[in-house]
């Protein structure tokens, strides 16, 4: 019995052995730090690090800056096959100098040790992927986490974050506003456990952050199989034609833990180790070290079973505590007792749903997940929006939005059917709307709208706004109004959904905000300079998709040429051109 637990505590002790590989920590930056490589455009300027500027704090068109550790990251032994963990923290600014558009982005990227800016990188490959291989760089591998400021057609639509695999095309992706007119840093988390694969990442723009480790996005990739053995690692950023934009760098983490086995003083052979000590002869300590390594080991055992019991205790009363901050000023209970909706269990959407399986998945947004379901025993009909887990901000929008729209009755706004509250699950359910979202009717492959249901649904929208805006008791500002959340029913009935970023405001007051929301193209002017969101913010975006509805463009168009993209400024000309042709004419007569 000893024998073997003496066997079974020499096997394990060499897969408990860890040692720091790499470890570097930046608060801030200059220009004499020679532990960093600048590449491109970047430059430390005032504690910061500047990616695409000239080093003066002025951007520069299609430009790339990039800035890597000095030293290269083991990032796994082809010897032992052992991969390092890792994690790594940093903290930016994407700030829009000039709106409406900016662009492209910025990214930590892993690439062969030796790495250089890619050619033809500028833009949105972000410095990382050359133009020619930018679909499939296998033969230069990289792997990178992405924050994407400009929708290209391979994109989600909006800002986002997304893990990138020998691709810029996105293997996983989280939509997330990036980009802010006013000085909003970021705080971006990245992990890889080598167990189990996972490529995590965790972004906030709160001002005092911190991590809960509930991730916002995961991907599971076997770096062993994708990069080489020593790498690279780095911060990058690009610029197109639009680079109206502010990339910075405030401070950079690195942490990574390399696995390893016995030193080759025992010639490495574990089993040989192993059968030497079978072999010893019986000698009168050997009963005490053994008792002494098992009770050391259970003693560690213990010591991490109390420490993970009281984890698990702090972190129940912070689920606990979090619920009640989540619905406080709305009173949980005030939505158990409005007419209407009504509270569901998660199990029920779980089956509604068929465990939200991919098959009725009706499309995804920066906060969630929405899947098609029928409730049991009723043949409820519904949509159910799943919140990202660990998404602060989605769980903001949760409660606002059940708060909101539980106090509004209107046949043009999207009717909430119900809500699920489970610890870190929240899910909102609304009535299904078989036709879809009015973008797909616009722009996709059911484009086709009749030039009556183009003005019935342009007059249902004014209806649902002149409703929220001058109907109640106080009015709501939508701050989110474009096609993808105008909905339209089996009859091509337009109802106005998605109040997450909805604020409810006395009629004698202005909402109160203190950060930009909402989607480039759709945004009043004023919002950059004030980000105070206001009736006629709401007003102009309607102006916007009623303009969509008459033209079937998009709001912003990023393949027309320079000075067409935004629709707003396109029409502003095509108006200001017919009338000097017409003051002309009028002047020839």
């Amino acid at each position: 019995m000893f024998s073997s637990l003496f066997t079974l505590l020499l096997t394990l002790i060499p897969l408990i052995c860890f040692v720091k590989a790499t470890s570097f920590n930046y608060p801030s930056f200059d220009s004499s730090t020679s532990s960093l490589k600048f590449q491109g455009n970047a430059s430390a300027t005032n504690g910061s690090i500047e990616l695409n500027t000239n080093g003066r704090g002025t951007p520069l068109p299609n430009s790339v800056g990039r800035v890597l550790y000095a030293e290269p990251l083991h990032l796994w032994d082809s010897k032992t096959g052992m991969v390092a963990d890792f994690t790594t923290k940093f903290s930016f600014m994407i700030k829009m100098l000039s709106p409406p558009t900016a662009g492209d982005g910025m990214a930590f990227f892993i690439a062969p040790n030796g790495s250089q800016i890619p050619p033809n990188s500028e833009g949105g490959t972000l410095g990382v992927f050359a133009e020619t291989t930018k679909f499939n760089s296998t033969q230069s591998p990289v792997v990178a986490v992405e924050l994407d400021t400009y929708h290209n057609w391979y994109d989600p639509e909006g800002n986002h974050v997304g893990i990138d695999v020998n691709s810029i095309e996105s293997v996983a992706t989280w939509n997330r506003t990036l980009v802010y007119a006013n000085d909003t840093r970021g705080y971006l988390w990245i992990g890889y456990n080598s167990s189990t694969k996972n490529l995590s990442v965790y972004l906030t723009f709160d001002k005092n952050p911190v991590f809960d480790g509930n991730y916002v996005l995961t991907h599971v990739v076997d770096l062993k199989k994708v990069l080489p053995e020593w790498v690279d690692i780095g911060l990058s950023a690009g610029t197109g034609s639009y680079f109206h934009v502010q990339n910075n760098i405030y401070s950079w983490e690195f942490n990574s833990t390399e696995k390893l086995v016995p030193d080759s003083g025992t010639g490495g052979n574990q089993a040989a180790l192993v059968s030497g000590a079978n072999n010893e002869k019986p000698r009168k300590n050997s009963r005490g070290l053994v008792i002494g390594l098992v009770v050391g080991a259970s003693a560690v055992i213990g010591g991490l079973g109390l420490m993970f019991f009281i984890w698990w205790k702090k972190r129940k009363g912070t689920l606990e505590e979090e619920e009640e901050d989540i619905f406080d000023g709305s009173g949980k209970n005030d939505y158990e007792r409005a007419a209407g909706p009504r509270r569901f269990t998660y199990s029920e959407l779980a089956r509604a749903t068929n465990h939200f399986a991919k098959e009725g998945k009706l499309g995804e947004g920066g906060f969630g997940e929405v899947y098609r379901g029928l409730v049991p025993h009723s043949n409820l009909d519904v949509a159910v929006k799943r919140v990202s887990r660990g998404s602060k901000q989605g769980k903001k929008e949760f409660a606002s939005e059940v708060n909101i729209i539980s106090r509004l009755r209107h046949k043009n706004l999207v009717r909430l059917e119900g809500w699920c509250h489970e610890g870190v699950k929240f899910l909102l359910v609304y009535e299904f709307m078989s036709n879809g979202s009015l973008d797909s009717h616009l722009y996709g492959k059911n484009a086709g709208l009749t030039w009556e249901l183009r003005y019935k649904i342009a007059l249902d929208l004014a209806s649902a706004l002149l409703y929220l805006h001058e109907e109640g008791e106080q009015y709501v500002v939508h701050r989110d109004i474009k096609p993808s959340n105008v909905m339209l029913d089996s009859a091509f009935n337009a109802k106005l959904g998605d109040f997450g970023l909805a604020r409810l405001v006395d009629h004698e007051m202005v909402a109160k905000t203190t950060m930009l929301a909402g989607t480039m193209g759709y945004l009043a002017p004023e919002c950059f300079a004030s980000s105070k969101a206001r009736k006629e913010s709401d007003v102009y975006s309607f102006g916007v998709v009623a303009l969509e509805i008459a033209c079937g463009r998009r709001a912003v168009e990023h393949t027309e040429e320079e000075g067409k993209e935004g629709l707003v400024a396109w029409v502003a000309q095509l108006i200001d051109r017919n009338n000097s042709q017409a003051s002309g004419a009028h002047d020839d007569g």
